[in-house]
């Protein structure tokens, strides 16, 4: 029993996690949810700077701070194993949605692109930049990002083994694809408006520092293999091999 309920607990965690991609789809496209990035204006725009500014930084700390190796350790004293990684999705989710149900619209326009052409490019890369999040969950094995292949061992009372340090597909372009597609999603927009730019501006700043923490525990998990990939493949811009953002 304890197994089965581990098992519907996962593919709950995992079916939530899916329902918050689909709602951030809209949420930053202004499409089909009821309360999206650039919904119409209910609060004066300082009040408004501080309420996105605490959701933002909320969601920061639980999506870094739960990732840690430390306090994965402490997590498992207090819930299964093979359910502490559903657990992070679950919670994850509900940050972002906790973020897109409050998030607090501020007005403006920084910059606006009228041409046609101009609009179908950015969106063209916005479009791209969704695609290479999903097929990057699956580069990584996307049963395991999501707990799915945790809770699902755990159902056929098997062991849950590490899987091995590999540089699939995009990978092989840069270290970080998935941080790339987010990238995308968060710029390229034909209309940036003050709303936009905040979110995409502290999210940006939040990526490169949690490449550095990432990074730091892949090198005490992978060793020297981790250092030869980081010495080989650049962080984020294809091409390029110094620091920063490459």
């Amino acid at each position: 029993m304890k197994r089965f309920i581990i098992l519907l607990y996962g593919m709950g965690c995992y079916a939530i996690s899916v329902l918050t991609l689909l709602y951030a789809l809209g949420f930053l496209t202004n499409l089909f949810v009821p309360k999206s990035i650039d919904a119409p204006v209910t609060r004066a725009p300082t009040e408004a700077f501080f309420i996105n500014l605490g959701l933002l930084s909320l969601f920061a700390v639980q999506h870094s701070v739960m990732a840690r190796p430390f306090f994965k350790r402490w997590c498992i004293q207090w819930i299964p194993a093979t359910a502490e990684r559903s657990s992070y999705v679950l919670l994850s989710s509900g940050a972002l949605m906790l973020l897109f149900r409050t998030w607090q619209p501020m007005g403006g326009i920084i910059w606006q692109l009228d041409s046609l052409s101009g609009q179908i490019s950015l969106w063209t890369l916005n479009a791209l930049g969704w695609i290479t999040i999903v097929i990057t969950t699956f580069l990584i094995h996307h049963a395991e990002m999501f707990g799915l292949r945790q809770v699902w061992l755990f159902w056929q009372a098997k062991s849950h083994t590490a899987l091995h340090f590999t540089t699939p597909g995009f990978y092989q372009w840069v270290r970080h694809p998935l941080y790339v597609g987010w990238l995308l999603v968060f710029w390229a927009a034909p209309t940036m408006t003050t709303s936009r730019l905040m979110f995409a501006s502290l999210l940006t700043v939040y990526i490169l520092a949690a490449i550095r923490w990432e990074e730091k525990d892949l090198v005490d998990i992978h060793g020297t293999s981790y250092e030869q990939y980081q010495r080989r493949v650049p962080m984020l811009l294809p091409g390029r091999r110094k620091s920063g953002l490459s």
